[in-house]
């Protein structure tokens, strides 16, 4: 097996040759576990620029990731093109390298170029099964899952840009690892960008191929004597499965003011939600379930989509609220006096055609190149410019009647469509730049952050991009992510397993209970520690949802069973333990949280029967209590050992804490 060391030097030697760095390490057969395709490359007139090397240097630096080593390149094309490369090992993070590519047309004259690609990397199978597993962070209705296996035959373009109508953005990064050891790939601007980070395996080839492209839709125009910088980008190299690297990522972003917020207490508790009532609901029927959600020991109660008039007029509609405000502020009040927290549903960014918003700001939408509206067809609703300033002052004040007359303590941003817009050619607005809006779309959300904790200071802000792998540029302004509409249990345990890498100290919701597996896997929510919720109905359904979600007496037993458990433990404020077991390679799948010195245990058969569980982490010679916290069976207490297995058959989950004696 590769050591870290044999892992790190290959990369190293590498990197350093392809950089044109005349030194190398001196162990040349070092195994490698990332081969460098291509550091750098430009496409002028559907070809690649060939290149000649020109000069290099070492030379130290010191910048916003801290001291470091860098290897600088030059190199010239036979068309005046002039290509400066800067391959950069930072003393805070030697596993990483960060590359900046510049080119400068020193042609006299202007120059086409049809894209660019940096880090390109190639990683060889080792004949796991499956070939690999990654990371790969794009969003697509299809709302595929974000944690998946990599096998011949495989590709996935990952575009950072809008994929689908309403879909788009995410995370800009790559994990592909085997059971020994991984790469990661991805870009580092600390804001969106409109690149690929494809993944393929091509048939026979026994790799698979990652990197980071920028195609342009037109041939961008460098006129002479300019400069094109890439993105900034990186390789690390890692062992284990992709938390740790997602928090090394997470660590880089922070050294350019991408800081992931620590949640208020609040965000942390558990939550009912009106959406079982859906769209038709009725004021009483609300008011008729905060008795019992008070009972079970719920904390937050959620208003969800239906109060408004449209998309965009978020005044109240007379169906609903005949005495306006008034109506609304009776459910706040009557929220308030179950001493609950009361949280609205609000799909910012949407407006639907005709709606008055858009009868008084008709310039404020994005349009496409040929002038035409942007779409979000869920709603068959038109995107709102997040930089328009008739739409951030109109915004705004919403946000603080929501929070201020109202008088709600959080909000429940909603819709795939905040992920991400399309570049907008709205001659109102930057016509110049139209990728400005999708750079600084994260400011939009700044704002409406803001604004609500500047009217109530504990204020919590719920982020469900409905399906989309969450973008890393709005997690500062959210102090509560969610699993956003999944589509099976695993996605909840991913899903989370992920944003605690990247955002360890928020608070992570796993969604109603209704759309994890059978609607009831607690197992699930508690075991990864996930702030659980549900949009229950009692004492009846509403006559128009089409699916009940009645709470029958069945279903309250495991309700207050979980809830039960999920005070007592709060492991949504624990800590992931990573590098003990592989999301992906090990069976059963397993994750560890340690809180108050507990090392808590969650294992799931994924539809197999389990005879046996290794307890990994535990200190070799001393004695813990195992405990089935789900169940309520104390298995006694058992000696650790450098491999602890017991003997507790499961077929679905099992949830164990193991308490140093």
């Amino acid at each position: 097996m590769k050591t870290r060391a044999h892992i790190l030097l290959g990369l190293t030697a590498a990197l350093f040759l392809l950089a044109g760095c005349t030194g190398r390490p001196s162990e040349t057969d070092a195994p490698q576990v990332a081969e460098i395709v291509e550091l750098a490359s430009i496409r002028m007139g559907g070809a690649p620029v060939e290149f000649t090397p020109v000069a290099e240097r070492i030379e130290k630096v010191s910048d916003v990731f801290g001291a470091g080593l860098s290897t600088v390149s030059d190199a010239r094309s036979e068309n005046g093109l002039e290509r400066r490369i800067s391959v950069t090992r930072y003393e805070q993070f030697p596993a990483t390298w960060v590359v900046r590519v510049a080119y400068t047309n020193a042609s006299g004259r202007d120059l086409a170029v049809d894209g660019w690609s940096v880090c390109n990397v190639k990683i060889a199978a080792t004949g796991d099964e499956p070939s690999f597993w990654s990371f790969q962070g794009q969003s697509t209705e299809e709302r595929a899952d974000w944690i998946l296996p990599v096998s011949d035959g495989f590709y996935q373009r990952n575009y950072m840009g809008m994929n689908d109508p309403d879909y788009g953005g995410g995370i800009p990064v790559v994990c592909l690892w085997r059971r020994d050891a991984g790469v990661m790939v991805g870009h580092l601007e600390p804001h969106p960008e409109l690149v690929s980070l494809p993944v393929c395996m091509k048939a026979g080839e026994n790799c698979a191929t990652a990197g980071v492209v920028k195609e342009y839709d037109t041939p961008y125009a460098l006129s002479a004597g300019a400069t094109l910088e890439t993105c900034m980008a990186f390789i690390s190299e890692f062992r284990g499965d992709c938390f740790q690297p997602l928090r090394t990522y997470a660590q880089l972003l922070e050294k350019q003011g991408v800081v992931m917020p620590e949640s208020e207490p609040a965000a942390f508790e558990p939550a009912w939600c009106a959406w079982g009532y859906e769209r038709r609901f009725t004021i009483d029927e609300i008011l008729g379930t905060l008795p019992k959600v008070k009972e079970l020991g719920f904390k937050w109660a959620t208003l969800d989509d239906g109060y408004q008039i449209a998309e965009g007029d978020w005044d109240l509609t007379p169906v609903r609220f005949p005495n306006g405000d008034a109506d609304m502020k009776r459910i706040v009040d009557a929220i308030h006096s179950y001493g609950l927290k009361a949280e609205l549903w609000w799909a910012p960014l949407a407006a639907d055609p005709g709606t008055a918003f858009l009868q008084r700001y008709p310039a404020s939408v994005i349009l496409d190149k040929e002038g035409k509206p942007q779409g979000i067809s869920w709603w068959d609703s038109w995107y709102l410019s997040p930089l328009d300033p008739d739409v951030i002052r109109e915004q705004k004040a919403l946000v603080a009647k929501f929070i201020g007359e109202w008088g709600f303590d959080g909000l429940k941003l909603d819709g795939q469509h905040m992920n991400a817009v399309a570049p907008d050619y709205n001659p109102a607005h930057h016509p110049d730049d139209p990728e400005k809006d999708v750079r600084e779309l994260p400011t939009f959300f700044k704002m409406i952050y803001e604004t609500a904790r500047g009217v109530k200071p504990h204020a919590v802000l719920q982020f469900c991009p409905c399906g989309d792998c969450f973008s890393v540029f709005h997690l500062p302004y959210v102090n509560k992510t969610v699993s956003s509409d999944p589509g099976s249990s695993w996605q909840i345990r991913t899903k989370g397993y992920v944003l605690r890498a990247l955002a360890p100290h928020t608070a992570y919701y796993g969604d109603h209970i209704e759309l994890s597996d059978d609607e009831n896997d607690y197992p699930t929510h508690l075991g990864i520690g996930a702030v659980p919720g549900t949009k229950f109905t009692w004492p009846k359904d509403n006559p128009y949802v089409k699916h009940s979600y009645l709470l029958t007496p069945e279903k309250e037993a495991l309700l207050k069973n979980a809830l039960a458990i999920y005070d007592a433990k709060r492991l949504s404020e624990g800590e992931f333990v990573p590098g003990l077991y592989d999301v992906g390679y090990d069976f059963p799948e397993t994750y560890v949280i340690r809180k108050d010195g507990v090392m808590n245990y969650a294992f799931y058969a994924r539809g197999q029967k389990v005879e046996q569980v290794e307890l990994r982490g535990l200190e070799p010679g001393c004695d813990y209590r195992i405990v089935d916290y789900y169940n309520h069976v104390d298995h006694g207490i058992v000696k650790a050992s450098d491999k602890t297995v017991l003997d507790i058959p499961f077929e679905h989950a099992l949830l164990l804490e193991a308490i140093k004696q």
